[in-house]
């Protein structure tokens, strides 16, 4: 196995790059943002990744206390990777680099991101300013997967639970509401084609997508 690289430096930068610089490490800590995952959950997010990569970043994780592995109880059963508290510290981080590289200049990438990294992009884009002081309860049902996005003046809950009354129901895929959310497709056209569907009010989808800032091409 590789040994880890280090960069011999003093600066508190660097110090931190020694833990979390390594290729997929942060990407790891995107994908536990919201929930603890199972190998399996973490492989589907980070497709890129090898399965030895992948368990060797876990590892280095889990020794720096970053990642914690545990099993879930009965009937699941079941071994998940989670955040502990020292690796929730490195949620702004993330957050701060998803909403620099949203904003880099030059054309977006069109290559499928995981559901875990189009929430991020929800809650990066997300501008309180523009809401009219109302809330907004939305299920947002990406395939397989969904979460509950909850839009008020003081930011955007986002949370893999159900919604019992929601103001509306959005059926997409990450794709489609990436393109729509940034901007680089009109809502109208991805409702015309059927690749976004509104469950209930179409009004209150709209408001919600008008809550975004849109980053530049």
């Amino acid at each position: 196995m590789t040994s880890k690289r280090k960069y011999d430096d003093g600066c508190a930068v660097a110090r931190a790059l020694d833990v979390v610089g390594e290729r997929w490490a942060l990407l790891v800590v995107r994908e536990l943002m919201f929930n603890a995952k199972r190998f399996t959950d973490l492989r589907v997010g980070l497709p890129g990744a090898s399965p030895n990569v992948l368990s060797q970043r876990l590892r280095e994780l889990d020794e720096a206390g970053i990642v914690h592995r545990r099993r879930l109880p009965p009937p699941a059963a079941a071994w998940v990777y989670e955040l502990t508290p020292r690796g929730r510290e490195l949620e702004p981080v993330v957050a701060a680099l998803a909403k620099w590289g949203a904003y880099e200049p030059g054309t977006p990438d069109e290559r499928p991101i995981s559901v875990d990294s189009m929430m991020l992009a929800l809650r990066t884009l997300y501008d309180p300013t523009r809401s009219d002081g109302s809330v907004i309860d939305l299920a947002v049902s990406l395939g397989e997967d969904g979460f509950r996005a909850t839009a008020s003046p003081d930011g955007l809950r986002l949370a893999r639970e159900p919604v019992e009354r929601p103001d509306a129901v959005i059926h997409s895929d990450t794709a489609t509401l990436g393109g729509v959310v940034s901007g680089r497709r009109e809502l109208a056209d991805a409702l015309d084609t059927g690749d976004l569907v509104v469950d209930g009010d179409e009004a209150v989808l709209v408001r919600f997508m008008m809550l975004f800032t849109q980053p530049a091409a």
